[in-house]
Formats: C-alpha cells, structure tokens, sequence
C-alpha cells in the first residue's frame, strides 16, 4: 500500500475512532446510563457530569497502563523469576537481586552513575545559566544561542561519534585526525604541560574539595549544633547525616585525586588513547552530554532572568551592588526555583545515560553505567532476571526525582 495512502487511512481512523467514541459513550451516559428525565432526572444529571471527566480520561488511562503501568509490573516478576529451557519461568524470590549486587560490574555501574549525576548536571546547570547571562548582554546574543542551542538537535549518538573522532588515536608519526591528540603532541614536557596537565586539574579537584567539606559542614551543621528554636524531626536529622557522609567521601576522593595528579608521569610525544584511561575516560564522556545539555539550560534559564523585574535590578545598582552581587545575590535567588528544575530534569537524563556509552565504549575500561549494564544483561547474556532487577534499580533512581518535579511543579501553580 502506498505510504501516503496508508498515513491518510490511519487519520482518518483515528480521528474518527476519537470521535466516534466520545459522541457514542457521552450518548449512553446521557440517554441510557443516568437519563435526565423522570422523577430522579436532577440527580442523574449530577451523576453524569461526575462520570463524564472520568469519560474523556478513559482512553488516555488505558495507553498509560498499557505502555507505563503493565511494563513496570511485567520488569518486576521478570526480576523475580528465572528462565527456564523450553521458555518456562521459576520463582526465585530476590536471587537475581542478590546475583547483580555481587557483581563488580554492577557497583562500577553505580559508582559511574554517581560521578555523572554529580558533574554533568552541574556543569551543564552552570555554563547554561553562563551563557545565559553573557549572551543577554552582546548585540549577537540570539545568534551565539542558536549555536549553542545547535547540538540538542543532534542525536546522542551522533554526538558520540562526532566526539570519538576529536578523541581518535592514530599511531605516532602519522597525522592525527582527532584534535585532542593534536593538541597533546605540541606537549613536551615543559611549563606549558605542567601547568595545563598537573597545576590547573590540582587546583580544580583542591577547590572541589574545600567545596564539598564545607557543604558537608553545613550539612551536618544544624545536626551537630543544633538550633534551640528550631525543631528538625530524626528523618531530617538522618539525611543530613546520610548528605554530609556522601559529601565527606567526595571530599576525600578529591583529595587522593590531587595527589594522583601532583605524581602523574605523562608519556610525552605519544598518541594518548584517551577512551582506554581510566577514571579519566569518564569525564571524556560526561563531555558529550553537558555539550549537548548546556543548550537546553541556556534556553530555560535565558527565559527566567528575561522574566526577572527590572525593579529589583535597579534597586540593587542604586544601592551600589556590583555586577558580581547583582547576579549571585538578585538573580539567582529569583529564578532558583527554574534552576532546579532544570537540574533535575537533566539528572534524569543521566540516569538513563545509554546512547553515548555503547558507541563510545561499550561500557569497557571501566566505563559502565547503569543503563548499559542492563542492556547487556537482557540481550547479550540473555540474563533476563538480572537485566530486569538493574531496570528496577534505575526506575527506583528516577522516580523520587520525577515525584520531587511534579511536587515543585504543582507548588508553582499554587
């Protein structure tokens, strides 16, 4: 059949479909179901109207059960059942959920995870509201957005491969094609390398450091000395004890970091395979998605503090505020609500990260991310019952996030 054909015949199915159903259904609720007429014709009446929102919701209720509700219940059995020879299935409790927590690859997986949600939507958050404020002030501004904005358009997997070409390696004495090994051989080993390769990331993980100790400080701030006049209930007091701890961990990794780098030995004038470098073949990645997520920050955030009121601006500059505490003290304050939600929503873009890590690396050299690891399990290993309870961890991961959007997002509307 003709594909136009075939398009026209689905429209004019569907539509009608549509139609059809709400004229027929609304026709027996009015003349068969509750009939507005007779000694209970008010009362009918009533009950329709209550029925009828419930009506137009129906068809809209079945496709989410069908495609959101049914796939979450099926995942589950599936993660507490084991295949058989011949398609059969057996009931094995919490066994696939004991196997994946015994595997390296899992808590690599999980680590990976951890490290992307805490860079990625940061950093894509931060240059997106950088960008924002900048290109609001140049006469260029809309074109400079446009460019950036350039690569949401660009699938993840095309982003992969553009990336994996500016990471490529070719062997020494040939041209490099991929620009970061073009640039890495102009090093030799002078001040240039030091202070690029060692003095600056020394600074970057130092200054990560101090920030997340005092985070963890103010974290657990009102759990160590605790205000008399306010009252924080033990859940509270327990997550703050929970935050403070991540924090303090972070800090120390930090710290080890710095001391990994200060002691590097860098191999000078040879092609670096940089996908293949641990840890550090994490961050090539995380590169690709805060290029491709800055656009959408910028986009969002560039609306807020296009809605913030010039009034408060003003006042701050009559009051002798300098650009710096215009910004940081005026405008981020004013659009903190639009922040979060655009780190969140990127949050849950990196829980679900799957596209950049298999073109890129297939999860090798300790690159393994949740969603990858899962693939793995369902259609390489054929391991239906762990691959499962791995979706049923990332669907544990998302949904506080996703409750914590719908919260916020209800709050606005009030």
């Amino acid at each position: 059949m003709n594909p136009a054909l075939q398009g026209l015949i689905t429209i004019l199915f569907g539509v009608g479909g549509c139609v059809a159903y709400f004229y027929l259904s609304n026709l027996f609720l009015d003349k068969v179901l509750f009939p507005a007429r007779g000694k209970n014709a008010g009362q009918n009446i009533n009950r329709a109207n209550m029925v009828r929102p419930w009506l137009f919701l129906a068809p809209a209720l079945v496709a989410l059960g069908l495609y959101l509700a049914y796939p979450v219940v099926e995942t589950f059995r599936l993660s507490v059942t084991e295949r058989l020879p011949g398609g059969a299935s057996q009931f094995v409790g919490f066994e696939n959920y004991r196997r994946m927590l015994a595997e390296d690859k899992f808590w690599e997986a999980m680590r990976n995870n951890m490290l992307w949600l805490l860079i990625v939507p940061a950093a894509a958050t931060a240059m997106g509201l950088l960008v924002a404020q900048l290109t609001d002030r140049i006469k260029w501004g809309s074109f400079a957005k446009s460019l950036i904005f350039m690569p949401m358009a660009i699938s993840f997997v095309g982003a992969a491969v553009i990336f994996k070409l500016i990471y490529d390696a070719r062997p020494a004495g040939q041209s490099q094609i991929g620009i970061l090994n073009a640039m890495w051989l102009e090093f030799d080993g002078g001040i240039g390398s030091i202070i690029i390769l060692q003095i600056i990331p020394i600074l970057i993980f130092a200054f990560f450091a101090v920030v997340v100790f005092y985070a963890a400080w103010i974290t657990a701030g009102p759990v160590i000395k605790p205000n008399p006049h306010s009252q924080i209930s033990t859940v509270f007091k327990a997550l703050r004890i929970v935050a403070a701890a991540i924090f303090v961990w972070l800090g120390v990794l930090a710290a080890l970091n710095v001391v990994d780098v200060a002691t590097a030995q860098f191999d000078y004038g040879q092609p670096q395979t940089w996908l293949t470098i641990p840890f550090w073949n994490n961050f090539f990645l995380m590169v690709v998605l805060i290029w491709i997520q800055t656009g959408f920050a910028m986009v969002i955030l560039s609306a807020a503090l296009r809605g913030i009121p010039e009034e408060t601006v003003e006042a701050a500059v009559v009051d002798g505020a300098n650009p710096f505490q215009i910004f940081f003290k005026i405008k981020i304050p004013q659009i903190m609500g639009t922040i979060v939600v655009v780190w969140t929503t990127i949050t849950i873009v990196v829980l679900k990260i799957f596209d950049i890590v298999f073109a890129m690396t297939n999860g090798q050299w300790e690159t393994q991310v949740l969603a990858n690891y899962m693939y793995d399990k369902l259609f390489r290993s054929n391991d239906w019952g762990v691959g499962s309870a791995s979706a049923m961890v990332i669907m544990l991961l998302v949904t506080p996030i996703l409750v914590w959007n719908v919260y916020n997002a209800r709050k606005e509307m009030r």
